[in-house]
């Protein structure tokens, strides 16, 4: 049994301008001590998704009825908000991607790693803040008894992001959700807190959902990729794989827009136009305006999930018609007024 069955989820949010699909009938698994990434533009869904896990979605947004999310046998969506509340930071944590947010500039780093421990473990002050200074510690923070009486806004960025991993960690949850957790840093830092992250695991054997739009990320940290574009999975497999027979067209130009180390070429590649609105998702496949492929099927029917190999699928109809991949195109053009005209 997986740790985590996610299967149909829909999130919707029910704003002004219309319905909302954000995250539009989204399975996937994550197995006990494994890492699987997600990937995708800003807008495809993926940190509600991550929100929806923990069940922190607010009006005007909810996790629509036929969801489910199985986390260690329970299905999350049926629980009371006590016994969410018990899940959260104690079985399933969060690393957000700006610590300077999810840190409290008012309180010391110590009193608010230690509160975790008070809130899910029944012990003293005392006992609490020296869990606490011991977590600084183990995730790497010098003179952790000094630091620990020390503000956010007196740590660097990478050693505020150690911190919101201490916090994450300090439970031993089974599950950690890391959204975007190197974005902010630079990329010295970014290798150091994938090895954090790589180490803590391996340690304490506990399974990570690394949510991100980079894909080199991705190739250094996972074991298996899931590809999220318009709400929506557009492909899944195992990491290697991925890389060497990415199928999905989406997939295709996340890869290609990487800078390729010893490559000379002008500018990086691009994937034209933009992630459209959850307002307004395409009839058919929601990438067929971007796709240099699509023809008249991709407008019009809306594609499945095709199996492409063992652990490996892709939500595109060249699985069904392959020879189409040799007929390529100039995708649909996005004008500055917004209208879409195709230019081939």
């Amino acid at each position: 049994m997986p740790l985590l069955s996610v299967e149909n989820l829909r999130t919707y949010f029910y704003t002004d301008n219309g319905l909302a699909r954000a995250v539009d009938g989204v399975s996937f698994e994550i197995g006990a001590g494994e890492t699987v990434g997600l990937v995708g533009e800003s807008g495809c869904g993926k940190s509600v998704t991550a929100l929806s896990l923990l069940r922190l979605v607010r009006p005007p947004g909810r996790i629509e009825p036929g969801s489910r999310i199985v986390f260690d046998g329970a299905d999350l969506t049926t629980l009371d908000e006590k016994s969410m509340r018990a899940i959260r930071g104690a079985r399933i944590s969060m690393v957000f991607q700006e610590p300077m947010t999810a840190l409290n500039p008012v309180f010391t780093i110590g009193d608010q790693v230690a509160e975790v421990v008070r809130v899910h473990r029944a012990g003293s002050k005392r006992e609490a803040w020296a869990r606490a200074v011991e977590m600084l510690e183990t995730v790497g923070i010098p003179s952790p008894a000094q630091r620990a009486h020390e503000y956010p806004h007196q740590l660097s960025g990478g050693m505020r992001q150690r911190v919101v991993i201490a916090m994450a960690l300090i439970m031993s949850p089974a599950l950690v959700i890391a959204d975007e957790p190197t974005t902010a840093l630079d990329v010295t830092i970014q290798a150091q807190i994938l090895e954090l992250l790589r180490e803590l695991q391996q340690r304490l054997g506990t399974s990570i959902l690394l949510i991100t739009h980079d894909l080199g990320v991705v190739a250094e940290a996972v074991s298996r990729v899931i590809v999220m574009y318009g709400g929506e999975i557009v492909e899944e497999a195992p990491v290697r794989e991925l890389f060497a027979q990415a199928h999905h067209p989406y997939t295709e130009g996340l890869l290609h827009a990487m800078p390729q180390v010893g490559q000379e070429r002008e500018r990086l590649a691009t994937i034209p136009g933009t992630v459209p609105p959850p307002t307004a998702w395409p009839k058919g496949c929601r990438f067929h305006d971007r796709c240099p492929y699509a023809w008249e099927r991709c407008a019009t029917e809306h594609p499945p999930l095709y199996q492409i190999g063992a652990g490996h699928v892709s939500r595109c109809h060249l699985a069904d018609e392959p020879d189409r991949r040799a007929d390529k195109h100039e995708p649909l053009v996005v004008t500055e007024t917004g209208e879409r005209s195709a230019s081939r």
